[in-house]
This record gives structure tokens, sequence and C-alpha cells, in this order.
């Protein structure tokens, strides 16, 4: 299994928020590593929120003596995110600061084992596409309240409003989910930038209609820029 990193700024941000950290080599006990994070403040905040959130997430794994892949993922999430608190208390230009969070390792069991904070998403691609992670976002929130339907959410003014990210609290509260994938399935880790412009039926397609995941990573970039390219745009895509 290889995997495909593509980010790209979008049409309207003078600015890359997002970054991305992609290893098929092992990290620290992690048989791989591939995370996405969407940062989010003021000028030169969000990027420097999801930059060192990943960068120092990733150096906390590799120095972590914990043993098992939840107890690393546990402690180097709430390290990190003391840090950035800390940091964002300490500088006036990072203050309100955060970022989205999800990471994914395949095991060697051929389970998957994903972390999520925020409303970058992970979906399992094969004949359906399916999100796996659930967005800790207002709009989510009020769909899974039955208050709007789940078409209008990408539309919605409030779209845009996390509950749930890096930096924002004392206590960080991530989801797990571990997913047992087979031969054939793809997995894609997106900002909110690939999602909220290309809708799930068409990214179905473009995987459907491509073979080669460099060549569907950048159709799905294309395609979020000629929808609008309203936010950075960032993936991570591989095919078990």
């Amino acid at each position: 299994m290889k995997a495909i990193a593509v980010t790209n700024v979008g049409n309207k941000r003078s600015m890359n928020q997002d970054y991305y950290f992609s290893s098929d080599e092992p990290v620290g006990i992690m048989q791989n590593l591939y995370i996405v994070a969407d940062g989010m403040g003021g000028h030169n905040a969000g990027d420097y929120a999801s930059r060192f959130s990943v960068d120092r997430f990733v150096e906390l794994v590799r120095e972590s003596k914990e043993r098992t892949p939840i107890s690393v993922i546990d402690a180097a999430l709430k390290t990190t995110n003391e840090e950035l608190i800390a940091k964002a208390r300490s500088q006036r230009e990072y203050d309100g600061m955060g970022t989205t969070f999800i990471m994914a390792t395949l095991q060697d069991d051929g389970y998957l084992l994903i972390a999520n904070i925020g409303d970058s998403r992970l979906y399992i691609v094969n004949d359906t596409i399916n999100q796996i992670t659930q967005d800790h976002s207002l709009v989510a929130e009020m769909v899974r309240n039955g208050e709007i339907k789940k078409e209008e959410a990408r539309f919605h003014p409030q779209k845009n409003v996390v509950l749930r990210a890096l930096s924002t609290r004392s206590v960080v509260n991530p989801d797990y989910y571990k997913i047992k994938v087979k031969r054939g399935d793809y997995i894609l880790l997106c900002s909110d930038g690939l999602w909220e412009m290309v809708e799930e039926g068409e990214l179905l397609k473009l995987i459907s209609e491509y073979d080669d995941v460099a060549d569907i990573a950048d159709k799905m970039v294309f395609m979020a820029n000629e929808n609008g390219g309203k936010d950075n745009i960032t993936l991570i895509l591989m095919k078990v």
C-alpha cells in the first residue's frame, strides 16, 4: 500500500493553513502513519497550529515508550494540545488558534485505527463511499438531531463552526474508530476544502473511473477548484 498526499491553497485563500504527514514506513510503534490537519485562526495562527500539531505529534509518537497504539496516540495528543494552548496564551497573535486533526494507521491485522478531532474526514471507498468519522461541527450536530437534512449542511451559513479542535479546550477529546479494511478498498483522509466542494457521489465516481491513485488525487483537487475552491484542499489517498 502506498499513499498519495496532495495539498492545494484553493482559489480564494492567500495562505494554505492545511498541513499533512504521510509515511508508508513505521513511525515509532505505528506501522505507518497518515495525518491531515486544518488550521483555524487569524493571519499565520491557523498555519502555525496545524503545522506545529502535526510535527509535534509525529515527534512524540517516535519518542513514545507506550506499548499500544491507542496509548501512544492518547499521550501524544494530550501533550500536543497542552503545548499548543501554552503557545496560544504566550503570544497574542496566536490567541484563539486551533486545528482539526485526523490520523490513521493500518495495522498488521488489517484493521485501520483512526483518531479524529474536528471536521476533517476519513472515508472508506469500494463499491460505495462511506464516511467513517463524525464531524465535530455545529451543522453535523444539527443533522444528527434531525434539525436539518444532510444535503442542507454543505450550504448552511454556520457550516464552518467547529465544536472540537486541538487547542480550543484544556482536555482533548478525540473519537476513535477501528475498521477492518480489505484488499481493493480506498482510504481517503481529507480536509473540508475537498468534501465541501466535491459531493460524495463525485468522489466515488472519480475513484471508479481511474486506476492510479495519483491521478485520482489530482482529479479530486482539480474538481474542488472547479467547483469554487473556497478553502484549502488537502487529501491523502491510498489503496489497500
